[in-house]
């Protein structure tokens, strides 16, 4: 074995030994009573592609009606057509996108659809601005409520 051999395999011991110390040290300082608390509730919430909290409110918020797809990555709703059993000459069908990963209202985006039945068939009809809007803005207020509510439970 040469020298610079034999003096490096009698050095690992001490390195090993200095490391160890280093790492108790470093975990110690982390170790009072009190640990900081994570801010789960934070407005910017990234465990999927978009906001959690829009997206879960946009979920719960679009649940009576058939969903086509879903992509939490990609932050895209899509809904089957959707007839109301109060008014069954009228379905809606809507694409929500959530194009953020905070939350904000401009990371929300509402798209609708809307047919009426004329002679047995469907046919395209106009959707009021003010009906996105309105969805758009329930879904905020549920995303903020859960975003409230995470905050409470900390």
């Amino acid at each position: 074995m040469s020298r610079l051999a034999e003096s490096a395999s009698k050095m690992r011991p001490l390195v090993l030994g200095i490391s160890a110390l280093a790492m108790v040290s470093v975990l110690s300082a982390c170790g009072g009573k009190e640990r900081p608390k994570a801010d789960l509730a934070a407005s910017q919430v990234t465990t999927i592609g978009v906001n959690s909290y829009l997206w879960r409110a946009a979920l719960d918020s679009l649940s009576f009606m058939p969903l086509t797809q879903t992509d939490s990555n990609g932050g895209v709703i899509l809904t089957d057509w959707y007839v109301n059993p109060e008014n069954p000459s009228e379905r809606m069908k809507l694409n929500v996108s959530i194009l953020d990963r905070d939350l904000r209202a401009d990371a929300l985006r509402v798209a609708a659809s809307r047919q009426v039945q004329q002679g047995g068939t469907w046919v395209a009809a106009p959707v009021k601005a003010a009906t996105t809007q309105k969805l758009e803005q329930i879904i905020l207020t549920k995303a903020r409520d859960l975003r409230r509510g995470a905050i409470t439970s900390n």
